[in-house]
């Protein structure tokens, strides 16, 4: 169906010059003069290359239906996921990249929604916080307040977040997965 350019989001897929594309990233840019524009970062689902189009916020594109499939994450192996159709019980593989900036995030048991475009997988959605461990913060500044500032902190899974002071090696934070961002201490 024909939809605007500015209407498209990260998991989207479009029909481009005969090529399915799957959008990675969106951004809308408004330069000094001039009209603004889309600028879209997407993944051509058949070669895995990645390119970068951009859209007149005017313009409009072919985007394809998704169908949503919920999975269970079984074992990730090199650059490939394991994963189970909660309903058949059927057990297939896709690309880690799929998942986007949200790979690290990956652990096994996860329940993901797997979108598809004519049953080949396109994308993976992740829940949209999880709840991981700190292995390494930085100590206490003295001096600072809680609502000053943030400190750099590094997961269980190796990726880095900016946490408050009071955080410490150890403690079990929520972690959004969209944006690798701090939202709470854990709760358990």
């Amino acid at each position: 169906m024909k939809v605007q350019a500015n209407t498209l989001r990260p998991g989207h897929v479009i029909d481009h010059e005969g090529k399915l594309l799957s959008v990675l990233k969106y951004q809308l840019l408004q330069p000094g003069k001039g009209n603004a524009f889309i600028q879209l970062d997407l993944r051509d689902l058949k070669t895995g290359l990645k390119t970068n189009l951009r859209f007149r916020t005017q313009e409009s594109c072919e985007k394809l239906t998704t169908d949503e499939k919920t999975t269970t994450l079984l074992f990730a192996e090199g650059d490939q996921v394991t994963l189970m159709d909660g309903e058949t019980f059927e057990q297939f593989n896709v690309d880690k990249a799929l998942a986007g900036d949200a790979a690290p995030f990956l652990a096994e048991g996860m329940e993901i929604v797997v979108d598809t475009v004519e049953g080949n997988p396109v994308g993976l959605r992740l829940p949209q916080t999880v709840t991981l461990t700190i292995a390494e913060a930085d100590a206490v500044v003295k001096g600072q307040t809680a609502s000053s500032s943030y400190k750099p902190a590094i997961l269980e899974n190796g990726v880095k977040v900016m946490v408050p002071p009071h955080i410490g090696a150890g403690t079990r934070v929520v972690v959004n997965t969209a944006d690798c961002s701090y939202v709470e201490r854990a709760k358990d």
